[in-house]
């Protein structure tokens, strides 16, 4: 709360006091993890006085204080970008590329997170040598060992009493902390360390996860919730003039419609989105599924939800088994390229990628050290050159789908254009021309005529910082633009990145029953809403109800509308589904 004093800056000092106070017992259970060792040495102690167990506790102490202090240091960085407190995503990003996972921040910053995680250990180990270690007498072994051993073995397995969290029937868990409508107050009191570790050991038992109700009325309830094979009337419209156009997707680095003067956002900032938005398709209530862009990409390329504790990503044998756009396209004669100006391998990206059906992968490294200018490789203006060279020096075969994924407007947003003032809005900017420069030259193309081009972003992002309605947070524009477009067309019908899939396929005329979790938007026979996930809440969003449900605290955290509550069961029902599903891929 000192840290992000501007966040707190209302707070008062029984704000602080109720912080503290709720946050007792996530900090009293990892508590009793950590001194579960220390008991048994204690116990030990009683029976020698030999400097192994002396060399031990030191040993375990600064392990220990090493460890919180990474914790607690990484974990406070973090927390500005992202808004949660610290899970094990950032483990995952590192791994996969330890270069991308930093380059969101400068080398100043890096250095000063260091030095305060070897100050913080420092520190730590003081109090734990002076309090804990260090012997100021000789230790006498006690006469009655037998007594004192069984009395501190007693003292130890009631550790199971804080660790647990009392006698009750539910165990410790995040949502013992929450206590306010203000969900900065509950990130307050969440001790990182307690939420590390939860996050850790709740990662693979998805049929363990999320069991709102009895699998009964799941089924039930998510029955009503999906598109039926055959449930198409004869009045969905027609968006395409041909059935089989070359595909373009330009999957937006964490863009939002608060950057487009359309929906009321930012002036002067998205000015092409806001251009293509009037000669194209427009999706006006439309959301991003999840908040990063290994869950972003899954949801737009595979039809399939973000989940809220954990990236698909990260289990090859199960994203290998996920239906994808490029792979049905492929058995209709396409062929798949992907463009991207950073790292494929980062979070699995490019394992996931080919096994979704795409042949050809163009990324960092297929661009010189030169070209490499920004921290995420290639800047936006260097990939869309890159890929209008290809389009028009390599020999196109036809029908085509080719993905164009952008990375510029993104953490540190450092971009080589300078049309405003304010650096995120800035990046914005300049990724916005890069992609109004690319079309325009498309357009003088043949190819034009035939081709569709959807632009969807992977998720929001950097703009704007400051709100914290979930809602707010996750929606996105979708706009089709192309030769292939038979006329400029608003849609108001609520929908998601998953429905993009069924959407498409339903326009081309091909089957797409195997993606369960995607609906056709312009079928009115079908439930719409938009869902979306992040690791502590799910939405589900329709005209006549807006619904957050806080997972941590298990409560709602918003519930407008016509008919509020709506969505409570459909929202719970829906993520208990999705679980179920991945359990069994």
């Amino acid at each position: 709360m000192l840290y992000y004093h501007e966040l707190y800056a209302d707070a008062s000092l029984a704000d602080y006091l109720s912080v503290m106070w709720h946050g007792l017992p996530l900090d009293f259970s990892l508590a009793g993890y950590l001194t579960a060792i220390p008991g048994l040495l204690i116990i030990a102690s009683a029976w020698t006085d030999s400097k192994i167990l002396y060399r031990i506790r030191q040993v375990y102490f600064a392990l220990i204080a090493f460890v919180m202090s990474c914790i607690f240091i990484v974990d406070m960085g973090l927390y500005g970008f992202w808004g949660f407190r610290l899970d094990v995503t950032p483990i995952f990003y590192f791994f996969s590329s330890p270069k991308d996972a930093m380059a969101s921040v400068s080398g100043w910053f890096i250095m000063a997170g260091v030095l305060a995680l070897l100050i913080y250990a420092v520190l730590l180990y003081v109090v734990f040598y002076c309090v804990l270690i260090r012997c100021k007498r000789p230790l006498k072994i006690p006469y009655h060992r037998q007594n004192v051993s069984l009395v501190i073995l007693v003292l130890t397995a009631a550790l199971f009493i804080p660790i647990r969290g009392g006698f009750s029937v539910s165990t410790m868990n995040l949502s013992k902390v929450y206590f306010s409508q203000d969900q900065k107050m509950n990130h307050a009191a969440i001790n990182p360390a307690f939420s590390f570790m939860y996050s850790a050991t709740h990662q693979n038992n998805f049929e363990e996860q999320f069991r709102f109700m009895e699998p009964e009325k799941a089924d039930a309830l998510f029955e009503e919730m999906i598109e039926k094979p055959g449930a198409a009337t004869d009045s969905i419209p027609q968006l395409l003039q041909i059935q089989r156009p070359n595909i373009i997707f330009i999957i937006l680095e964490s863009f939002s419609t608060h950057l487009m003067e359309t929906f009321g956002g930012q002036p002067n900032v998205a000015v092409n989105l806001d251009r293509l938005s009037k000669e194209g398709i427009l999706f006006t209530n439309f959301y991003a599924n999840s908040f990063r862009t290994d869950r972003g990409l899954v949801s737009i390329i595979s039809g399939y939800p973000g989940q809220p504790n954990t990236s698909l990503m990260k289990y090859v044998e199960k994203t290998e088994s996920l239906p994808s756009i490029p792979r049905t396209l492929k058995k209709e004669g396409y062929n798949a390229e992907y463009y991207y100006g950073g790292d494929a391998d980062f979070t699995n990206m490019r394992s996931y990628l080919i096994s979704s059906g795409i042949e050809k992968i163009v990324s960092e490294t297929d661009f010189s050290l030169s070209e490499r200018q920004g921290k995420w490789g290639a800047p936006d203006h260097i990939l869309f050159q890159r890929f209008l060279k290809d389009l028009k020096e390599e020999k196109q075969s036809e029908p085509f789908l080719k993905i164009v994924q952008t990375s510029s407007s993104h953490e540190p947003f450092e971009v080589p254009f300078h049309r405003l003032e304010d650096k995120v809005l800035n990046s914005f900017a300049y990724a916005d021309s890069c992609v109004g420069d690319f079309i325009e030259k498309y357009r003088e193309m043949p190819l034009w005529k035939n081709t569709l081009i959807v632009l969807v972003p992977d998720h929001l992002g950097g703009y704007p910082r400051s709100t914290e309605n979930p809602i707010e947070k996750h929606t996105v524009p979708l706009i089709m633009v192309g030769g292939a477009v038979r006329e400029p067309r608003i849609i108001d019908t609520y929908a998601s990145q998953i429905d993009i899939a069924a959407t498409l396929f339903a326009q081309m005329g091909i089957p797409y029953s195997e993606f369960t979790f995607s609906k056709n938007i312009l079928n009115p026979d079908v439930p719409h809403f938009g869902y979306f996930t992040e690791p502590t809440l799910f939405g589900m969003i329709t005209p006549e109800n807006q619904l957050v449900f806080n997972l941590d605290a298990n409560a709602v955290q918003i519930d407008e509308g016509a008919v509020k509550g709506a969505n409570l069961e459909k929202g719970k029902a829906f993520l208990q589904k999705l679980y179920d599903d991945l359990a069994k891929r």
